[in-house]
């Protein structure tokens, strides 16, 4: 099978160091399995998400000397790909709304039991709600997100595994995440939902992203059993930080960096890829 490999970057400032590292890693390991590299653009939250910002971080890639293939997906015109996805995770009865605040969410969150691997665990507030005023709220039109019922997926998929080229086979835990935000009411899809869906439609066969991202993985290993689509192998490759330990972010841009006059080699360099 040929090896597909993927950058997949948002569009809400300037390319920095760490989207340097984690595109040149994905396009090295493409390369080195005479394999593809595909660029996407993952533009689902419309207020952050600027067409200058793309168009910048689409020209830093071409000077770092990177080559991917045309045209790059774009999420924001794929929503009826989410839409689908969602409608058959909704016919499994693993779906249901969320009518809690932020604050409510934080308010719960200051519980030790209620602490996960990506922040503060959402309590399942609204997983029992009595379905008369569930159906009453939503005919209000009260605001809401739809989540994933963890419990109950777990409970049609079995247990499920996932690998990791770095740290082996995974066991899937995606409780750690608690139930994930699916979709939100102004946006049929999170991070979540979308990049699993992505992942499987452009076929990618190894997702290679920062370490920050391994407990996520565990949700989208759930996702990908219930929706019945392939399982890529996964490499969660070290985060690059600066001088002071602290992990690069867009404050460090490369557009920065060219202005001060360095060169692409300098730059790659820099981003841990000196060849």
């Amino acid at each position: 099978m040929a090896v597909v490999t993927r950058f997949a970057p948002s569009p809400t400032g300037p390319l920095h160091l760490g989207h340097a590292h984690a595109a040149l890693f994905a396009a090295r390991a493409a390369r080195e399995a005479g394999g593809r590299f595909l660029v996407r653009i993952e533009d689902i939250d419309r207020q952050r998400c600027r067409a200058g910002f793309e168009r910048d971080l689409l020209e830093d890639l071409a000077w770092l000397g990177l080559d991917w293939e045309r045209p790059e997906r774009r999420q924001s015109g794929h929503f009826d790909d989410y839409r689908a996805a969602l409608d058959r995770l909704k016919a499994l009865g693993v779906v249901y709304p969320c009518f809690c605040t932020r604050k409510d969410i934080a308010e719960a969150g200051h519980a030790p039991h209620l602490s996960g691997a990506d922040g503060p665990l959402y309590p399942g507030r609204c997983r029992g709600l009595d379905p008369g005023l569930r159906a009453e709220w939503l005919a209000a039109g009260r605001p809401h997100a739809l989540r994933l019922d963890v419990g109950r997926a777990l409970a049609l998929t079995g247990p499920l595994t996932w690998r990791d080229r770095a740290a082996g086979l995974q066991n899937a835990e995606p409780e750690r995440l608690g139930d994930v935000v699916l979709a939100r009411k102004d946006v049929p899809t999170s991070y979540h939902l979308a990049v699993t869906v992505d992942d499987a439609l452009q076929g990618v066969t190894l997702v290679t992203r920062g370490v920050d991202l391994f407990p996520a993985t565990h949700v989208h290993r759930l996702l990908q059993a219930l929706l019945g689509l392939p399982v890529p192998d996964y490499h969660h490759h070290g985060l690059l930080t600066g001088g002071d330990g602290v992990r690069l972010s867009k404050r460090d841009g490369s557009q920065a960096l060219r202005e001060a006059g360095r060169t692409a080699a300098e730059v790659r360099a820099l981003a841990g890829f000196p060849e």
